[in-house]
């Protein structure tokens, strides 16, 4: 298995989508967890960057913390212009990891 080097994480009510990449860019992770399974699976991970939006993010943000992850939020501003048009979240959470 390859190095996920950041991570993309997409939060929603029940569902949280992971989207991780390797140095190269190339897809290393790409599940769908539920909001209970979220600290048990980061917990698991080497720790990497991992970043996501800014809204209920920040009390998950000092929980990855606490496991070893760098966490980077992006402002509202910025994730809602990455949802304009037809693109789904997934491919939203792609972008995002790779920046």
């Amino acid at each position: 298995m390859k190095k996920t080097s950041t991570i993309g994480l997409d939060l929603a009510k029940k569902v949280f989508q992971v989207h991780g990449v390797d140095e190269a860019g190339e897809v290393t992770i790409r599940r769908s967890l539920r909001r209970s399974q979220v600290l048990i699976y980061f917990g698991k991970l080497a720790p990497c960057l991992s970043d996501g939006g800014v809204c209920e993010r920040a009390l998950l943000a000092r929980e990855l913390s606490r496991l070893g992850h760098t966490v980077r939020l992006i402002a509202p501003a910025y994730a809602k212009g990455m949802c304009v048009g037809t693109r789904t979240m997934r491919r939203t959470r792609r972008r995002s990891a790779r920046r």
